[in-house]
Order: structure tokens, then sequence, then C-alpha cells
């Protein structure tokens, strides 16, 4: 009989032991406190805010202007998760990260889903159809933003390129730039 009961006991104690481990295991992960992925979403903030001013009630331009910011704020986000995701994927394969960044790169990729339908529906609520351009739009902004930088930029980087090689080149006049295209005849 007392053969029956060893094994019996060995198996219970086993099993209680790591069902007790994983509860407090469990437990501990889930009171752990995930470092966001992204800093503060300052252009959320700021179109919450103006949403819910109401003393003296904002326009519709200056809403749908900061609801455009959010939208590019959240391009941007996009593809640095784009840039940022096999990098780390590779990185956790091959155990140089650990759990805690995936995780937060998760939770912030779901968040960032969320938040795209939020602008989707705030765009169609004020024009309708509007939250399948915004994104594009968005886009397009940012890449004109970047351009101009690039443009106003060129001097400086002229000049330093200069010092850095000795040589003189002429000067390009930033006036003469059309700021718009010429009407095709």
């Amino acid at each position: 009989m007392a053969s029956i009961l060893v094994p019996i006991a060995y198996v219970i104690i086993v099993f209680g032991g790591l069902y007790v481990f994983s509860y407090f295991y469990r437990k501990y992960t889930a009171s752990k406190y995930v470092e966001p992925y992204f800093p503060p979403h300052h252009e959320r903030n700021l179109y919450v805010t103006l949403l819910g001013k109401s003393d003296p009630p904002v326009s519709d331009a200056l809403l749908k202007s900061a609801l455009v910011r959010r939208a590019m704020a959240d391009v941007l986000r996009v593809i640095r998760l784009r840039e940022d995701k096999p990098a780390l994927q590779n990185l956790l394969q091959k155990g140089s990260i650990g759990d805690d960044l995936w995780n937060s790169l998760l939770a912030a990729e779901k968040e960032l889903e969320a938040e795209i339908m939020e602008v989707v529906q705030e765009a169609n609520a004020y024009v309708e159809g509007w939250g399948q351009v915004i994104f594009p739009t968005a886009n397009e902004m940012i890449a004109n933003e970047r351009m101009r930088q690039l443009f106003e930029s060129t001097n400086e980087t002229r000049v330093a390129k200069e010092i850095k090689y000795g040589v003189k080149s002429k000067p390009v006049a930033t006036s003469s730039i059309p700021s718009s295209p010429a009407p095709a005849s």
C-alpha cells in the first residue's frame, strides 16, 4: 500500500507546487508596469482639449486642422513601427532583448490601431468619406514638410561642405524657384 501512496503524493506535491508558482508568477507579471513604446500623444491631447472647449466654441477649421495634425503624428508612429518591428523581432529571436520590450511594441501596435480607427471616425463625423482620405493627406503633408526642411537647410549644408572641403561654389538663389508650378501652355 505504501508503494502506491509515495508516487501519488510525489505527483500531487509537484503539480501543486507548479500551480502555486504559476499563480503567483502570473499575478506578479500582470501587476508589472509595461513602459509605453511611444511618448505621450500630444496631438491627440490637443485635439481632445479643443473638442471639449465650449466657453468660446472652437471653429470647425481649427478642429479639422488639429485632427489632420493628429493623423500626421499617427502616420509617423506607423512608419516607426514598420521600421522597428522586424528589427526587434530579429533581436527577440536571438535573445538580445527581453519580452517586456516586445510586449510594449505589441501594446503600442494595438493602441495605434485603435487610434487610427478613432481618427477615421472623427474625420467621417466632419465630412462623410474624409476618413478614407485623411491619412494619405497626412502622409503627403509629412513629405512636404520634410522637403521644405531639406530645401531650407540647403544653404547651411552648402556652407558646411565648403568649409569641410575648401571649395567655393555658386550660391543658389532660393527666391528664383517658383512657389507653384507654371501653367502648361
